[in-house]
This record gives structure tokens, C-alpha cells and sequence, in this order.
């Protein structure tokens, strides 16, 4: 942790482990067949942006549907909660029945959902997550308004009061976000604070890559990813040879290789961490939102980095375990040290 941005903590202790800034969505996750992607012309594992007409021919084909409260950062939020973490969440939604329930969830678990709901001219967003017999999820999301998030959406008390920041890749795809992202990082910094971001998927790298790569060596101390993700990050086919650009550009990488377990790189050394197995593989949705939650305890309660690998895997093994992406279990529970 050589970056200097690390090495000035603010003479304000903070109220909050972590705070994330993310699309605030509905999940509704139903198991199919692969016949169920071919016949719907679904692009097996992507994240694919959808209209509502689209959502709505999706969510009808689908049956046995549950829906919970989701979002990628969302579910990082509620994940150190369940560590007994304090999480702060900055998401929009609109003022509706899928609003409330939104609110609702993260509150219920101790997350806290600053700001009062107002009626937008854009509903709630939410996800519709089909799950094949592989466990593999394929995402088609309908954003809603939580993509209109931007700069004069941000409480940057709340910002200021995180010890780390941690920026979901989804909420990227549109320019009023992606100020949002430089402005709250600025105020993170401001406050000698840690800003992490998350990557997120490969096809979301793949549309802005210049824009993340300018985030990533401006104002990213902390990065997140799996191995597909860096690669398109710095458009390489070599594992080595990403990581080495990583290192050049970013004073901490986390970087999760699926039943590998991770690998963290720092400016001097590369730390890997072998996955916790589990008996059966049931639903890879919020793998990587969990190991980041497991990580980002460790890492704002001053375990040493292969600890906090170690709770990322925890919480990825606990997750994969049962269908949605938030635990069943408290997380804290899991731990051997408690």
C-alpha cells in the first residue's frame, strides 16, 4: 500500500466501514434450461441492458420467479453487514411498490439507505436472472432510473463518513454516472479515504474501456475484477502479463480466478488464495459481489490482505451454495477467528 492516497486517513473517525455507490435494483431470479437462452436469444453468462418491453416478454416466459431486493453493490453492502460491518448504500429509486421494497431490504438488514424516495418519471429498476443447469446466471437488466444517477444524486456526507468507497462497473454505462464516480471519488479522497471500485463484467469493460482505465490510474486504489475482466481491461490474452499492467497502474488488485480462488496484487508481491469449496455449486449470482463484501471486512477491520482474500471466499463459497445472491447465512459465523 505505497500509494499515497493511503498514507493521509482523515482526522475524522469514520461512521462507516464501507460506503457503495450503485444501480439499485429488484432481482427476479428463475431457473431454465439452455434450450430457455436459445429459444430467447440470451448471450449465456452476459449482463445484457434491456427496455421494458424486454423485461416484461422475459419476466412473463419465466416461471417460478423469486424476487428479492438485488443490485451488485447492494449486495456487497448487505454482505458486510452480515459480517457485522456498518455499510452505507447511494442508489436511486423511484417511489413506487418496487422502491419501497427496496429500501425496505437494505434497511432490514442494517444497511443504511440515506435519503428520502421521490416520484420519478422512470420506475424502479430490476434484473431478470435465469439460471442454467451449470449454475451459470445470465443477466438482463432493465436499469431504470437507477441509471439517471448523477453528481447532484450524491450525499457526499455520507461519502466523506466511509472509509472506503466502493464503485459498481454496472452503473458506468452512462456519462452522468460516470461524473458521479470522478466526484465521489474526489470527496473520498478529499477525506483521506480508500476508493475501490469494482469492474463488474467484461462486456460492461469492453463499452467504456478508456473510461475505466483513465478511473483506475486516476482515482482507483482498490480494485476488483475476475480474470475475464482484467484481461479486457488491458486487452491481453496472457494472465501475467494483465497483472502486470495492473500493478503499474493501480496500487491494489483483487482478482478472483472461479474455483482457482484469487490472486491480490500489490506494487511488490502477489498473494493468492485458494477458493473454499463447497459440496455443490447451485447459483454463481453474487459470487463476486460477496467476495468483495468478505475482502473489503477484512480489509477495513486491518486483516492482513490473504485474511481478507480468505473472507472473500468464505462469502463467495457461502452464496454459490443456494439461489440468490445475498446470504441465508450471518457471515460472521463462518468465521474460524470468531
Amino acid at each position: 500500500m505505497s500509494d499515497s492516497r493511503f498514507s493521509s486517513p482523515s482526522s475524522d473517525r469514520p461512521t462507516f466501514d464501507v460506503v457503495g455507490i450503485g444501480n439499485a435494483l429488484v432481482d427476479v431470479i428463475a431457473h431454465a434450461s439452455d434450450d430457455f437462452l436459445v429459444g430467447h436469444d440470451l448471450v449465456k453468462g452476459a449482463m445484457t441492458l434491456i427496455e421494458t418491453e424486454r423485461a416484461v416478454e422475459l419476466y412473463g416466459a419465466l416461471s417460478g420467479a423469486v424476487e428479492m431486493s438485488g443490485g451488485s453493490a447492494a449486495n456487497t453492502m448487505c454482505g458486510i453487514a452480515s459480517f457485522r460491518g456498518k455499510a452505507a448504500y447511494i442508489g436511486k429509486v423511484d417511489d413506487d411498490d418496487l422502491g419501497q421494497v427496496f429500501g425496505h431490504d437494505m434497511r432490514a438488514v442494517g444497511v443504511a439507505f440515506p435519503g428520502e424516495l421521490s416520484k420519478q418519471s422512470v420506475p424502479t429498476g430490476r434484473c431478470v436472472i435465469v439460471v442454467t443447469p451449470d449454475a451459470e446466471r445470465t443477466m438482463n437488466t432493465f436499469l431504470g432510473v437507477s441509471s439517471t444517477l448523477g453528481v447532484d444524486d450524491l450525499d457526499e456526507s455520507v461519502i466523506a463518513a466511509g472509509q472506503v468507497l466502493y464503485m459498481e462497473g454496472y452503473l458506468f454505462d452512462r456519462d452522468p454516472a460516470k461524473a458521479a464516480f470522478r466526484r465521489a471519488a474526489d470527496v473520498a479522497h478529499t477525506h483521506g479515504r480508500t476508493v475501490s471500485l469494482t469492474l463488474s463484467d467484461s462486456f460492461c469493460v469492453d463499452r467504456h474501456r478508456e473510461d475505466f482505465r483513465g478511473l483506475v490510474a486516476d482515482s482507483v486504489d482498490l480494485l476488483f475484477g475476475n480474470e475475464d475482466e482484467l484481461l479486457s481491461l488491458y486487452e491481453l490474452t496472457d494472465f501475467d502479463e494483465a497483472v502486470a499492467a495492473l500493478r503499474a497502474e493501480c496500487s491494489t488488485g483483487v482478482i478472483t480466478r472461479g474455483a482457482a480462488g484469487c490472486v491480490v496484487v500489490t506494487r511488490d508481491e502477489l498473494i493468492e488464495v485458494p477458493a473454499v469449496p463447497v459440496d455443490r455449486v447451485v447459483d454463481t449470482t453474487g459470487a463476486g459481489d460477496l467476495f468483495a463484501a468478505g475482502f473489503l471486512h477484512g480489509y477495513t477491520t486491518g486483516a492482513d490482505l490473504a485474511e481478507c482474500g480468505r473472507l472473500g471466499s468464505i462469502a463467495a463459497a457461502e452464496v454459490i451454495s443456494h439461489v440468490g445472491p445475498r446470504p441465508l447465512v450471518e457471515l460472521h459465523t463462518l468465521r474460524d477467528d470468531d
